[in-house]
């Protein structure tokens, strides 16, 4: 619970002052040091409420808050809602670590009928537990989807009807605050469902996103001028051409020597294998000779 928002609540309790308090993403709305009316942007507001409820219309509640409540005011029932609605924004506004602004402004237009003193305010939502226990921390009642369970172990589970109606409507999309919406009931009411049907293991337990670990800051060590070190010059370096070389004996007569080109890198070739001559010849035959001479002869 944030100190800091209980505390101011007390002040201005204390005070008997009158206007709006903000506190997060909601407000309460004071009058004469009584709260008369809670919203925050992660409950149901009191239009979705009664409008579920069927105390009032669509149209009934616009004109109500334009100004004209009518009959609306002296309806048991709606009171009753008024007060569930400033408990339940007050549950989640007192869990944020903020710090509260107020500013005076005119009483609300619920003040006639719902004046709730801080103090047992405060009390109640200290009773009601801590909000980041469970499965399921306040911090994700807006973010993680509530997805139902794959597989269901083979045992008996007795459901109320709170269980029932936000088993049926978790379509693993919606979150806990989509669900309160659509179903017109308290998020802490849904908050309370949804993790008993996670400790029976019909609903998932979310998944905690991890933050990313900080990365160490780079530093910079600026240094002295004296301390700075000056970039090498660069250096070119040119192959030589040719030397000339003088000789001793005629100092006047110069001889200019080419150098050699740079061997190229050799190539494997690959050699055919030979194969090896005979190391004698055959003797020839006596008489193909004397044939061979007496032919020539006759030619000629």
């Amino acid at each position: 619970m944030s100190a800091e928002v209980a505390s101011e609540l007390r002040r201005l309790e204390d005070e008997g002052s009158t206007g709006v308090l903000r506190a997060g993403d909601g407000a309460f709305h004071f009058a004469e040091g009584a709260i008369a009316c809670a919203d925050c942007r992660r409950t149901t507001g009191l239009d979705r409420l009664v409008v579920e409820a069927g105390v009032a219309t669509a149209e009934q509640w616009q004109l109500a808050a334009a100004g004209d409540p009518g009959p609306l005011l002296a309806r048991p029932q709606f009171e009753t809602l008024a007060v569930l609605s400033i408990f339940d924004a007050a549950y989640f506004l007192l869990s944020s670590p903020v710090v509260p602004e107020f500013r005076p402004a005119p009483p609300h237009w619920l003040a006639p009928v719902c004046r709730i003193a801080p103090r047992a305010l405060v009390a109640e939502c200290a009773r009601r537990g801590d909000p980041q226990a469970g499965p399921w921390p306040i911090t994700l009642i807006d973010r993680a989807p509530v997805i139902p369970a794959r597989r269901i172990r083979r045992r008996r589970v007795v459901l109320t009807g709170s269980q029932a109606e936000v088993l049926a409507a978790a379509d693993a999309q919606r979150s806990i605050t989509g669900i309160a919406d659509e179903l017109g009931r308290t998020t802490f009411g849904c908050l309370t469902a949804v993790r008993e049907l996670t400790a029976a293991g019909l609903i998932e337990a979310p998944v905690v996103p991890q933050a990313e670990p900080e990365r160490p800051a780079r530093v910079q060590i600026q240094l002295p001028p004296q301390w700075q070190l000056e970039p090498p010059t660069a250096v070119q370096i040119r192959p030589p051409t040719a030397v000339q070389i003088q000789s001793p004996a005629d100092a006047q007569t110069e001889r200019r020597v080419a150098l050699p080109p740079a061997p190229l890198p050799r190539r494997r070739v690959r050699t055919a294998a030979m194969t090896s001559a005979p190391d004698r010849w055959k003797p020839i035959d006596r008489e193909v000779l004397v044939r061979v001479r007496t032919a020539l002869e006759e030619l000629a």
